[in-house]
């Protein structure tokens, strides 16, 4: 359990860091926004990417999926949430960033020892 408490944690902070990025430095969205926005990547990535993708097909397709499946999860809430605005550009950059972000997190949590390999 520590070790998942850990990996979500490292995964949150990076989350809401790219998240700043992409959706308050270039579309100006509000910090709360950022912060549901960057919860939401977190969860779907841990329990899809890290969990299924990971395990069975490997550290660069899982960040790639990652990535995609972070920049899905944006665009549903700005259809669903007309107060959270953003463009192509920032879905873009925001998928390319956590796909990248999470490629070397991946290789350092299990250096670490902090995911289980299959």
């Amino acid at each position: 359990m520590e070790k998942t408490g850990t990996t979500l944690a490292i995964k949150f902070v990076m989350t809401f860091i790219l998240a700043a990025v992409a959706f308050y430095f270039m579309v100006r969205n509000p910090w709360s926004w950022i912060l549901a926005v960057s919860i939401l990547v977190t969860a779907v990535n841990y329990l899809i990417g890290d969990l299924v993708i990971l395990p069975s097909y490997g550290n660069l397709v899982a960040a790639i999926g990652d990535g995609v499946m972070a920049g899905i999860v944006a665009y549903i809430i700005s259809l669903l949430f007309a107060t959270f605005d953003t463009t192509a550009a920032a879905l873009i950059t925001f998928g390319v960033l956590i796909a990248i972000g999470e490629y070397f997190l991946h290789q350092y949590l299990t250096k670490k020892d902090e995911v289980e390999t299959t």
